[in-house]
């Protein structure tokens, strides 16, 4: 029988992502067509696939989660990136400051 996963217990109300609070530890950085929140985060529910190179990102592993500056909540959510920090920097020659 298959593990049960620990996001939240069976049953329990889903509690939104909070957008301003991932603003709040956010920085603002050139992206792809625009600007972009960029925050450093680890992995932890699920592995993530990176649009840089296609490669995946295991749990556990730091990357940068990356979203339009202008999306409002909902398209912000779906319009979210998770990158390998070297592929980011290599894409937009960003200098991480982490």
């Amino acid at each position: 029988m298959g593990r049960r996963s620990k996001k939240r217990p069976y049953g329990a109300e889903h509690v939104p992502l909070n957008m301003e609070r991932l603003r709040s530890v956010a920085r603002e950085e050139a992206g792809p067509g625009g600007t972009y929140q960029v925050q450093e985060v680890k992995a932890r529910e699920k592995p993530y696939t990176c649009p840089g190179c296609g490669g995946v990102i295991q749990i556990g592993t730091w990357h940068i989660v990356a979203w339009p500056t202008d999306a409002i909540l909902a398209s912000g959510v779906n319009a979210r990136r998770h990158w390998h920090s070297g592929c980011w920097k290599a894409r937009f020659g960003r200098r991480l400051a982490w």
